[in-house]
């Protein structure tokens, strides 16, 4: 996998409003933010997509999922908030680095579009 913006801001050549880093991932407030409070949570594993994960990854994701309910209560919107992951361009995918949107702060609808 190339180099993308996610994997330019884990290492930190493009600047971000980081929120969390860890040895696994690394959280930052979204540049277009879709809600009053909208993060991104991204492996520092370069895994392009959701449909790519490996068995090998499930303590990974795992992580990753903890550190967004942490993050969550951080942010003031563990009561009601949706994380959304798009896996390829049809399904919305325009950075081809996993990463799970956290937006929360206003209320959502049913179906997301």
């Amino acid at each position: 996998m190339g180099a993308t913006i996610f994997s330019r801001i884990i290492d930190k050549s493009i600047p971000a409003d980081i929120i969390h880093e860890d040895d696994l991932c690394v959280a930052f407030r979204d540049a277009n933010p879709q809600a009053p409070v909208h993060f991104l949570v991204v492996p520092r594993k370069p895994i392009a997509r959701l449909a790519d994960l490996e068995a090998v990854d499930a303590a990974l994701i795992g992580h990753i999922y903890m550190v967004i309910a942490q993050l969550a209560r951080q942010e003031n919107v563990a009561d009601a908030y949706r994380v959304v992951v798009n896996s390829g361009a049809d399904a919305g995918q325009s950075v081809f680095h996993l990463h799970f949107h956290v937006l929360g702060g206003r209320t959502f609808s049913w179906p997301p579009g």
